[in-house]
């Protein structure tokens, strides 16, 4: 026997002066399902929190493959079990049943140990069903019958016993519940359920009996009559229980021990062959306990005689009233020693039997969800790390295109000056070269030529065209194919340099995005506006004239000054070169006209062309620049593209990271939460359902 049990016993005393209640051991049992009870709360509040963090980590498309469906689903289930065995443990009590032929005083020893004439007793008011009797908190008593949650009141045993007997559907395979107020019974307040039985002797049913109410039993109690020996009736249906349940708790009340003290000198001789009997009965036959521990499943009670103290007590009266045998004390003494080993044993068994299953399935969910947020860690770890090194390569990818590209824009600008400086010479020489060959321009061109002004007018146009037209080719001829191979080749390095910090994707399709391209110089001379002011003077003027000999030697500034001395002189000279004037004026043809056009206006053109020489090589420069600029423009662009794409990836890493950080955290701490209560159900299992020295 436990130390607890000791302990009691010393405490008891034959009177009852204490209520015993507030130590039975019973309370181990009500403890303890309140902790299994507490600890199914907290683990189904922890798997339903699980639950939705393994969902919202499966619904988050950047946490791929962090959390798998099959994960979700076995948690999910898990939460369905949970909360079917929260709800059994709830519903869960200890339960004894009382066995024995008709009329041995079960339903009296029930009675005894209720301190209360709950159950009908004497012949033939219980054998009718099985009746159970546990505990409700209501102030009232009543009874339901199997098949019905209709609650039929009753107030007394005598109505008990009517209803019960009026009740024409009642059969012995049926249960009847009896609800008795916990306020008027202490035994009923910790969770247990007392079963009366009809006699083994009136029923061939036994193995139907079992299956229905036997096989959550925790305790069997065999009530035999003292005054016989043990029937093979009674025998028969243990031998039935103990092929259903593995070594069944079963205790031996010989009942009506009182009729003993009638033949005292007798007394210890049947009691041995009574012990012998039942020793044997458990030990050799049922196998279900030892030898040294079966006389203390065998007790010599009067429960008839325990049931009327007890009630004597309850109502102020002596507990020793009234007609009661000789060794009175010894038997209540006996009562009271069954009564403290029957609830330590039935205490001890039904929180085997009901929750250590529950403990070991409690433990096997706890180890599997904690082995899901391990693996969820886990995996979140490897992304984790997986997208530092990624988001550290690129803003290392980053920082080098930035760098980089603010070394290429300070190397390519120089290399842009140094081509536009040279298209600038090239042109400028090119240039002034065709301006000396103007002459020879002009001489190609040929069309109808009048000296009238509608015709002149038409004359001079066309001369401009052919002059724009002819130094645009010329100046082509010599420049652009130079310049167009250095375009190109300043495009093709700026290509090749800006080439390695686009995506490989980019890179491959570089020369489709910016295709190299024939640049051509524009050499826009724009002459019509440039000479728009020539006049031309094709009138005839005498080469020896004197105005003209003047202009020639003394300038035009000159001339008119010395007009008076020029006549004179003409005046003497007149009959000298009459006949040159003659000749000249002769062969001022329009032919001569022309020609004395198209000198002037090459003296003209000339000047005015050395004028935009600068302009325009200048202007050549500018093209060049914006044509490599623009290049290098969409070149950048391409490369200010892969640096948002590379922000944007950063950023989407870092986003990444966090939540994979919140993961790991999350399922970090839901294991230790699992940790916390794999302690709790061991501290479970140690207190509760290991031996206790």
């Amino acid at each position: 026997m436990s130390v607890l049990f000791l302990l009691l016993q010393v405490c008891h005393t034959s009177s009852e002066e204490m209520d015993p209640r507030e130590l039975s051991p019973l309370k181990h049992f009500v403890v303890a399902k309140k902790k299994i009870n507490d600890v199914f709360e907290q683990l189904l509040g922890y798997v339903q929190e699980g639950s939705e963090f393994v969902k919202d980590t499966c619904q988050n498309d950047s946490l791929e493959q962090i959390a798998e469906k099959a994960q979700l689903e076995k948690i999910e289930a898990y939460t369905g079990k949970l909360a079917v065995i929260k709800e059994v443990l709830a519903r869960r009590h200890m339960k004894v049943a009382f066995f024995g032929r008709t009329s041995n005083g079960k339903s009296t020893v029930i009675n005894a140990m209720l301190r209360d004439r709950v159950l009908p007793s004497g012949i033939g008011h219980t054998t009718n069903c099985f009746l159970s009797v546990e505990g409700t908190d209501e102030d009232k008593a009543y009874l339901k019958t199997e098949g019905s949650e209709e609650e039929k009141s009753i107030k007394t045993v005598n109505q008990l016993a009517h209803a019960l007997h009026m009740d024409e559907s009642l059969d012995a395979g049926c249960l009847v519940k009896v609800f008795w107020p916990k306020a008027k019974c202490a035994l009923l307040r910790d969770d247990l359920v007392l079963m009366d039985s009809p006699g083994t002797d009136v029923t061939t049913q036994l193995d139907s009996w079992i299956d229905k109410f036997c096989l959550d039993a925790d305790v069997f109690v065999l009530v035999a009559n003292s005054e016989s020996t043990l029937m093979n009736t009674e025998k028969h249906f243990f031998h039935k229980v103990n092929e259903r349940l593995s070594k069944p708790n079963i205790f031996i009340l010989n009942n009506r021990w009182d009729a003993s003290a009638s033949e005292p000198e007798y007394m210890e001789d049947v009691r041995k062959q009574h012990m012998d009997r039942c020793v044997n009965f458990l030990v050799e036959e049922l196998k279900v306990v030892d030898k040294e521990q079966a006389p203390n499943h065998i007790f010599f009670v009067s429960a008839k005689e325990v049931l009327n103290s007890r009630m004597q007590r309850a109502q102020g009266m002596p507990e020793t009233g009234g007609a009661l045998a000789e060794g009175f004390q010894d038997r209540l003494k006996e009562f009271q020693s069954f009564e403290r080993t029957f609830e330590e044993c039935i205490s001890q068994s039904a929180v085997k039997t009901k929750f250590e299953q529950h403990t070991i399935r409690a433990k096997q969910i706890t180890e599997s969800v904690k082995g899901i947020m391990d693996q969820i860690h886990i995996a979140a770890a490897e992304k984790r790390v997986a997208s530092l090194e990624e988001r550290e390569y690129l803003m290392d990818r980053l920082e080098f295109v930035r760098n980089q590209l603010n070394l290429l824009i300070e190397d390519i600008k120089k290399k842009i000056k140094i081509v536009t400086e040279q298209v600038e010479k090239q042109v400028s020489n090119a240039m002034a070269e065709e301006i000396c060959r103007l002459s020879v321009l002009i001489e190609e061109f040929h069309t109808d030529f009048h000296p009238s002004p509608h015709v002149l007018k038409i004359y001079k146009s066309e001369l401009l065209n052919h002059v724009e037209k002819g130094m645009g080719k010329n100046l082509a001829f010599r420049c652009s194919d130079a310049v167009n191979a250095s375009v190109q080749s300043s495009q093709k390095d700026m290509i090749e340099c800006l080439q390695p910090l686009l995506p490989p994707t980019v890179q491959s399709q570089i020369h489709m995005l910016i295709p190299y391209r024939k640049f051509d110089l524009s050499y826009d001379l724009n002459c019509a506006t440039l000479c728009a002011d020539f006049q031309e003077n094709i009138e005839f003027q005498f080469s020896l004239g004197w105005t003209a000999l003047v202009s020639r030697f003394l300038g035009p500034a000159n001339a008119s000054h010395h007009l008076l001395f020029l006549y004179l002189v003409i005046a003497l000279s007149m009959s000298l070169y009459g006949l040159l004037y003659l000749y000249e004026r002769l062969t001022w043809t329009t032919k001569a006209k022309e020609r004395a056009l198209k000198k002037q206006f090459v003296d003209y053109a000339t000047e005015k062309l050395q004028m935009i020489v600068t302009f325009t090589s200048s202007n050549c420069s500018h093209q060049v620049q914006q044509e490599i600029a623009s290049t290098f423009a969409r070149l950048c662009q391409q490369v200010d593209i892969t640096q948002r794409e590379l922000e944007s990836e950063i950023s989407h890493l870092t986003t990444k990271i966090q939540e994979l950080e919140k993961v790991q955290t999350h399922s970090k701490a839901l294991r230790h939460k699992a940790t916390e209560l794999e302690k709790q159900l061991e501290n479970f299992t140690i207190q509760y359902l290991q031996p206790q020295n």
